[in-house]
Parts: structure tokens; C-alpha cells; sequence
């Protein structure tokens, strides 16, 4: 495999790189499922812990010739990815663990009411996790094994976030890796002072079928709602 991938500017390899980067963090073994159709490569991964599936959308610079899909490993994409000439190769595929083959819908998604702010998300997760650790140390030494941390953490974890369906870890997953975060904007000095025009909410909640998707601007991550069974199709590669 001796594909190259353009990306439209360093600051897109630099986010990919920062994506795979927490990926392997948590799974030195880590793979991802690449799908690049247009102008555009989505990076399919799944941190071990969270039960989500993370979604990176990076901006190529012109259209690819030949769709490509296949699942790599994580950390030789990240090896070759060259930020200063905002290019990358791609590896050898690898065989691809069952997750690759169960992505969210291409199409469908609805916009559902009720999500927070960003700033209250992540006030959710900070007591979130002040409560684990609360209660991991409240633990009796004999009762202080990985089953019962386990217990507790899937407790915590899959409890909703305000009215919403949305489970705790899915945000906890959108925080630690990189994706709720402030949206930055370059902005004159000397730029006269005008109304913003409307755009998309930045951050928002969607769902397709079984499938529920945290949305900001800097990727996604998406989870199978309880007692979800089946797989649905890829998820369509496109800018978030």
C-alpha cells in the first residue's frame, strides 16, 4: 500500500496527528478504519474503556481519485504523517477488529433538544469523575479489585447527561480526546464590529436509528443506544 494522502493544510495533520496521538495513548495496538470519498478522510477509531466509537473528519487538499476504505494500524498512520507537508502514507491494512465492521448510518441524523453547554459537560464529567474517585477510595482494602472499580465506573458512566439520552462516558470520551474544547477564530483588530451570520450549533446531539452522535467542530463520537442489535452502514465521509 503506497497510497498518499494530501491533507488541505499542515493545521489538518497536525489535528490528525493529535487524534491518533490519544488513540494510541490508550491502545498502543490501536487500529483505525480510514474512508476517504471527495475532498475529504474520515478516521474511524475506538478508545478501549469508553464503548464508543471516535470519528475524525480531516480536509484533503483536492478530491481523491479512488474511494478508499480499509481499517490500519493506528500507530503507523501516525508514524508517516508528515505535518510540515501536510501529507501521509498509507499503511499495509490490517485485519480489523468487529468494531470496523459496525459504523454508524450514512444518512438520517436529527438534531434532539436538551444538550448543555460545553462548559456544562465538562462539569459533568469533572463530577463524574471527583464521585469514582470518591468511591474507589472509600473501597475496603479486600473489596478494592479491578471487577468492583469496574462496577463502579460502568455505574457511573452510563448514567444520562441531563434530559438527554446521551451516557456520561460519551462525553467523558469527546473530553479526553481533545474534541470539547473552545473553537478559536482569527478575528482583525481593525474588522468593524458586525452581526454574527447564523450557523450549525457547534457542539449538538444527534441520532440515526440506533445510534446516538456528540457532534463538535473538532470530530465526533457516537455510541449504539441499549439493546441496539445489528450493524448499519458507514457513516458518511464528509467535514463535522
Amino acid at each position: 500500500m503506497n497510497d498518499q494522502l494530501r491533507f488541505a493544510d499542515s493545521g489538518e495533520a497536525a489535528d490528525l496527528t493529535a487524534f491518533l496521538g490519544r488513540l494510541v495513548h490508550y491502545d498502543r495496538a490501536a487500529a483505525v478504519r480510514l474512508q476517504a470519498g471527495g475532498g475529504a478522510l474520515g478516521v474511524f477509531g475506538r478508545p478501549p474503556s469508553f464503548e464508543v466509537l471516535a470519528i475524525r473528519t480531516v480536509r484533503l487538499a483536492a478530491p481523491v481519485a479512488t474511494p478508499l476504505d480499509l481499517t490500519v494500524s493506528a500507530g503507523e498512520l501516525l508514524e508517516s504523517v508528515d505535518e510540515a507537508s501536510a501529507a501521509a502514507t498509507v499503511p499495509g491494512p490490517v485485519t480489523g477488529p468487529p468494531w470496523t465492521g459496525v459504523l454508524p448510518p450514512r444518512g438520517g441524523w436529527r438534531q434532539l433538544p436538551g444538550l448543555p453547554g460545553p462548559r456544562e459537560m465538562g462539569e459533568a464529567v469533572a463530577a463524574a469523575v471527583a464521585e469514582f474517585r470518591a468511591r474507589d477510595e472509600a473501597l475496603p482494602a479486600q473489596h478494592r479489585t479491578r471487577s468492583e472499580r469496574d462496577r463502579i465506573g460502568r455505574e457511573i458512566w452510563s448514567r444520562t447527561l441531563g434530559d438527554t439520552e446521551l451516557p456520561l462516558r460519551v462525553v467523558h470520551a469527546a473530553q479526553s480526546l481533545g474534541f470539547l474544547r473552545p473553537v478559536r477564530t482569527a478575528v482583525p483588530a481593525s474588522a468593524p464590529a458586525a452581526p454574527a451570520p447564523a450557523a450549525p450549533d457547534p457542539v449538538a446531539l444527534l441520532a440515526a436509528g440506533s445510534w446516538l452522535r456528540l457532534r463538535t467542530p473538532y470530530g465526533s463520537v457516537a455510541t449504539r443506544r441499549p439493546g441496539a442489535t445489528g450493524g448499519l452502514g458507514a457513516l458518511q465521509v464528509r467535514p463535522v
